[in-house]
């Protein structure tokens, strides 16, 4: 069975820092690429960061360059989020995603996502 389970989220003052975990089993970790993806109140889910476990290639979301970092431990089965600097606008409910459709995670498409997690909610405040 696949799982998904995150962690690491809280309530932060702007400009603090966050890193979310993301664990993983029940599947080969190598053979997939992991999403990171967020939801705040009202709006639609986005996909922020991707990674490829197999050969650590990354992708963002041109919201988030430059103050998200996505890494892997494949040893732990584990994806990580670094989120600096944060602003109100980050609240949300982040969640990680499994495909094994490398080719198109990078889209950050959800429909390529077949598995997810239950989030952890991240709380900015100002």
């Amino acid at each position: 069975e696949v799982q998904l389970v995150e962690s690491g989220g809280g309530l932060v003052q702007a400009g603090g820092s966050l890193r979310l975990s993301c664990a993983a089993s029940g599947f080969t970790f190598d053979d997939y690429a992991i999403g990171w993806f967020r939801q705040a109140p009202g709006k639609e889910r986005e996909g922020v960061s991707c990674i490829s476990s197999s050969d650590g290639s990354t992708y963002y979301a041109d919201s988030v360059k430059g103050r998200f970092t996505i890494s892997s431990d494949n040893a732990k089965n584990t994806v990580y989020l670094q989120i600096n600097s944060l602003k109100p606008e980050d609240t949300a409910v982040y969640y990680c995603a499994a495909t094994p459709y490398s080719d198109y995670a990078f889209t950050l498409d959800m429909i390529h996502f077949g598995s997810w997690g239950q989030g952890t909610q991240v709380t900015v405040s100002s």
